[in-house]
């Protein structure tokens, strides 16, 4: 099984690519890595520049599954949370027309699987990834830390069921 990780953003959209073997529960990090897209293009160019870098990715990679974090709206920030929602739009929609399996998890479930925190800080999520796959340094920028570590609570939930 190979999961694909997303960290959806209109400027930084992370990604990270693991792959499980059958019968095993931990997975192997394979690829990771950010699509930048333009700051000064508008909503809609960024969209159609996402849309275009991840279905590259998707043929390049050939995932079996796409994670994405499920979308969070915090009362101060309202904008972030529809602005995202673009993002995710675009990201399942690609899954979706290339028949990948797509898994959507609570970002506190992806942190708890990770750091045995559901309200671990950034960097204790790029400290965890770092650990769990013996990187030499924490991945940055932390949409990159963040997609792994979307992609390695989805392989591992899945790999536990296929038990």
């Amino acid at each position: 099984m190979r999961v694909l990780g997303i960290d959806p953003g209109l400027r930084l959209t992370g990604y990270g690519l693991v792959r499980v073997r059958a019968g095993a529960i931990e997975p192997a990090l394979i690829e990771a890595g950010v699509v930048k897209l333009d700051a000064k293009a508008s909503v809609a160019e960024r969209l159609a520049q996402l849309a275009e870098d991840l279905d590259g990715l998707l043929e390049t990679l050939s995932p079996t599954h796409v994670a994405v974090e499920k979308l969070f709206a915090h009362y101060a920030h309202p904008r972030t949370a529809i602005v995202m929602g673009h993002a995710r739009g675009v990201i399942l929609l690609c899954a979706q027309r290339r028949g990948v399996a797509i898994t959507e998890l609570g970002a506190t479930e992806v942190k708890k699987s990770l750091t045995g925190n559901g309200h671990a800080s950034k960097e204790q999520v790029q400290r965890s990834v770092q650990h769990q796959y013996r990187l030499a340094e924490p991945p940055h920028p932390p949409d990159v830390a963040d997609a792994i570590a979307i992609a390695t609570c989805c392989a591992r939930r899945a790999a536990v069921a296929a038990l």
